[in-house]
């Protein structure tokens, strides 16, 4: 059973207003789209299931799919709402003061970026749950609390955005670390060398190359020199010796017995099981 809507409004004291204030709190289910609204504040809104969209000037429009949340600024105007027909469950913040302009100074909130897709939506929820419970009470040091927990809501959702702009990132570099060991199998690699190339380490190398093709580096390495090797001793009739250094290996009998690990057998019988005549 889903909670009544909520909503609480503060005003922040007129003389020696602190650098970040919580001026409001709510809790709703919404139906409908707030359409062409100005805010005098800034405002965050966590959407804690549901999907719509979200405009504003400055980042346009936006799809929205829960778990999420957005910013909103001062003075921006800005429409957002659940799809057509259906609904989304969200709780909202309003929060004022010269340090709210700094946090989007040090991007923070980014007014041109606002959205956040939330991986761990639990612990956002928590942050909700404790700014609401300090709101709520009213008193100074409650006030101040909520004020300080506003602010780890800025900075878990940034932590998050770098969270997902490093996966993307990491992702690219495998990918093109894995295309470069393709078209580099039959050479010989310094492991430690080319991770650098890709601006990692060679054991933060390794376990992201392994986590996106099953192998380490080397193995992947091999496994392509000696499906290249097959492939020759099926269609050719080069000898193990002009294989094992077409495929970077100098030592005949060194790829002969790596090739006997792997395969279960030596070159010379798999190229008479599998040659084509």
């Amino acid at each position: 059973m889903k909670s009544a809507p909520l909503a609480l409004y503060r005003s922040p004291p007129s003389i020696n207003p602190p650098a970040l204030s919580v001026t409001g709190f709510g809790r709703q289910r919404i139906a409908v789209h707030v359409r062409e609204r100005r805010l005098p504040c800034h405002a965050v809104v966590l959407v804690e299931s549901g999907h719509g969209t979200l405009e504003t000037e400055q980042a346009g429009r936006l799809a929205i799919e829960a778990p999420a949340l957005f910013w909103l600024t001062p003075g921006s105007r800005h429409s957002y709402g659940p799809a057509e027909g259906e609904s989304w469950e969200e709780q909202w913040a309003l929060f004022e003061g010269s340090f709210a302009s700094s946090l989007i100074r040090q991007r923070l909130i980014s007014e041109t970026a606002p959205y956040v897709a939330l991986n761990n939506l639990h612990e956002m929820q928590q942050l909700f749950a404790t700014l609401r419970a300090d709101f709520t009470e009213g008193s100074t040091l409650a006030l101040s609390s909520a004020a300080a927990t506003l602010h780890r809501i800025v900075i878990q959702a940034a932590r998050q955005v770098d969270a997902a702009a490093n996966d993307t990132v990491n992702g690219a570099r495998i990918e093109a670390a894995v295309s470069a060991l393709s078209g580099r199998a039959f050479e010989e690699l310094d492991m430690q060398k080319f991770a650098a190339e890709f601006a990692m380490s060679p054991a933060t190398f390794r376990r992201r190359f392994m986590a996106a093709t099953g192998l380490s580096p080397k193995a992947f390495q091999l496994r392509l020199r000696i499906d290249h090797a097959k492939q020759l001793l099926t269609t050719s009739d080069l000898p193990i010796e002009a294989i094992a250094r077409e495929i970077g290996i100098g030592d005949a009998f060194y790829f002969s017995r790596l090739f006997q690990n792997r395969e279960g057998m030596a070159p010379t019988a798999f190229r008479s099981r599998f040659r084509r005549q």
